[in-house]
């Protein structure tokens, strides 16, 4: 998955597959984490927001199934 670099103090870059729903962020210690069944829009919220980590560990994070990769 392509992913982008965003200006973040936690995240490094942040990808979308909008067929499968599926987020994938990676986090400046490298790690990679993909979030499934997100929708477009929550994507867009997310890449819009200043603060990108909060706004992850808000909305995303405990909401979605996710595995580290």
């Amino acid at each position: 998955m392509d992913r982008n670099y965003v200006a973040s103090s936690n995240i490094a870059s942040i990808g979308y597959d909008e067929q499968s729903e599926t987020l994938e962020v990676e986090f400046l210690n490298s790690s990679v984490y993909q979030y499934y069944n997100v929708p477009s829009h929550l994507y867009s919220q997310l890449m819009e927001q200043s603060s990108k980590g909060r706004f992850l560990h808000t909305y995303i994070k405990n909401a979605y199934p996710y595995s580290r990769v």
